[in-house]
């Protein structure tokens, strides 16, 4: 739990270079513990991952960090260096980091098992942002994976992409690119892709490039490795992309939101230059959707809302998309029809994330009301909110992997377990069993409440018409979730969190993620388990199961 408040939180933040110093000594002299409890068991941190404070370059300001999972199927096995001298994984950074600052010369390459995907070449690779430089670690000891295969964490951090064995107890990341005239902003790995370029990358300028992870890690040289770059030098927008996502089943798909309202559909498939002929947005206050004039990318221009789009996420069939912007509006579109299906506002300000459950069924929301939303895509309307935050709910994500004890493996008393994260530096996991809400009731006139007698509350009368934003509700008529776990556990802001099958990871704006392992793994993780990440359709455990000490209260 968490004893200090958000406010005495701020006045024992560290830097990001001596947070990245400090390890398990300092979590423990800043009154960080190293594990949570929930019913099922304890949270155990396992490790921790980082970025070489050296490697990093703050010329274009800071970023806040996002992380993507990425599996591959074959797991890469690194060479030999040319040198005879043996180097351990910090002293490899080192001698990255010296190359970089113009020390050093040694260099190493790595190789897969299995085939690269196919791809095209960057032109113009020196233009507003298509300058890299590529660096990776000089190990002669190959890098440890416990379940046998390619798990990898894709984050950002100023601006730098790292990639991370997730399974590996290394702190250090294996790769490194830096962007010299952008900052990655947002990135997003396709786990089904069969082939070819399966990791976006979008920049601050706008730009976005696809690429193949494993041509990357294969390759140390100085540039972006095999890139096709889509709306160079924000030919289309110049706006900053603020989230990437590939479409589900779409065989190469992928969406691409920007911070003027904007998202743009694109197919890997087709042609990377742009097409800017999309007409003028006459009403800036309402949804339009424009189709490209000829066969090439962007195919479509999706325009959401006046200000930012700040998160989107898919259903997991891939039939909705739903994004959250800078007017504080929830927005849920039919994808393929290209209809909107509902929305409503937030209680005050922005909204900041959302996401989907894996049966699509409920969305979650949140954002600078320090609140987590419950929509139900068969109501169209928020069914629950969650209490507990002391600031901006930066992260949400359903936990797919857990199920209740006692699951009896039925739709029937259905129990959701999910997580949020925020700037209070706080993760709180949440059971919600929509059959065990109590609904509050209509207040008499006059009277005092009741919920023995009278009806309930009108919010309650029937589901909202398709295609309407409501405003928020009263949080008298919407019952209110209490979270089951509240842990302070990093010493900056949190910017997201992600569910594997193994253990939960937590990741704060400064590029430091943290690894708790599930309490059914505990220490003794086999060589044989497999993490996947929660956006998977594939070996997803029933969400199904009986009540357990989920705490539901209804609005006095």
């Amino acid at each position: 739990m968490m004893n200090n408040s958000a406010n005495n939180n701020s006045n024992s933040m560290m830097s990001p270079s001596s947070s990245a110093a400090s390890g398990n000594n300092g979590q423990q002299s800043l009154g960080l513990k190293t594990y949570f409890k929930t019913p099922e068991g304890k949270y155990k941190l396992q490790y921790e991952k980082n970025y070489p404070v050296g490697l990093l370059h703050f010329s274009h300001g800071k970023t806040v960090t996002q992380v993507s999972l990425a599996h591959l199927k074959d797991k890469p096995i690194q060479a030999q260096p040319h040198s005879t001298s043996g180097f351990g994984v910090s002293s490899g950074v080192k001698s990255a980091a010296a190359r970089l600052l113009g020390g050093g010369n040694g260099s190493k390459s790595l190789s897969f098992v299995g085939g690269n995907g196919g791809s095209k070449s960057v032109s113009g690779m020196s233009g507003r942002a298509g300058s890299f430089g590529v660096t990776s670690s000089n190990n002669s000891v190959s890098i440890s994976n416990f379940d046998g295969k390619g798990t990898y964490l894709i984050f950002n951090v100023g601006d730098t992409v790292f990639i991370s064995d997730l399974n590996s107890r290394d702190k250090d990341p294996i790769k490194s690119i830096h962007f010299s005239n952008s900052n990655p902003v947002c990135h997003a790995f396709d786990l089904d892709a069969k082939e070819g370029h399966d990791l976006l990358i979008g920049l601050s300028s706008g730009d976005v490039y696809s690429v193949s992870l494993r041509q990357q890690m294969q390759d140390v040289g100085k540039k972006l490795v095999g890139a096709q770059h889509y709306n160079k030098d924000g030919s289309v927008n110049n706006s900053r992309c603020t989230t990437i996502a590939w479409v589900p089943n779409s065989d190469g798909a992928f969406v691409v939101a920007h911070a003027d309202g904007n998202f743009y559909t694109y197919d890997k498939s087709k042609d990377g230059s742009a097409d800017p002929s999309f007409p003028v947005i006459k009403d800036q206050t309402h949804f339009s959707v424009a189709h490209a004039r000829y066969s090439k990318n962007p195919v479509a221009r999706w325009h959401i809302c006046q200000g930012s789009i700040n998160s989107i996420a898919f259903s997991t069939d891939g039939a909705y998309i739903a994004t959250v912007g800078r007017d504080g509006y929830l927005r849920i579109f039919d994808y393929k029809n290209e209809q909107l299906i509902c929305g409503g506002k937030s209680y005050y300000g922005a909204l900041l994330c959302c996401a989907w459950s894996m049966d699509g069924k409920y969305i979650l929301a949140g954002g600078e009301d320090d609140l987590v939303q419950v929509w139900s895509m068969e109501e169209r309307k928020v069914v629950a909110w969650g209490e507990g935050h002391n600031s901006w709910v930066s992260g949400v994500a359903f936990d797919s992997y857990w199920s209740a004890p006692n699951s009896d493996g039925t739709d029937e008393n259905v129990v959701y377990r999910f997580g949020s994260v925020g700037q209070d530096t706080q993760l709180l996991l949440w059971d919600l069993a929509m059959d065990e809400i109590v609904v509050p009731m209509r207040r008499p006139h006059g009277g005092s409440p009741t919920y023995s007698t009278g009806s309930q509350s009108s919010h309650w009368d029937r589901a909202c018409p398709v295609g309407m934003l409501q405003p928020a509700p009263s949080m008298r008529d919407i019952p209110k979730l209490s979270p089951l776990v509240t842990h302070r556990v990093h010493t900056e802001p949190l910017s997201g969190l992600m569910f594997t099958h193994e253990s939960v990871l937590t990741i704060c704006r400064e590029g430091h993620i943290k690894v708790w392992v599930r309490p059914e793994f505990g220490e003794t993780q086999t060589s044989s388990s497999v993490s996947l990440p929660s956006t998977s359709l594939k070996e997803k455990p029933a969400i199904s199961g009986k009540v357990v000490s989920s705490k539901l209260q209804a609005m006095t």
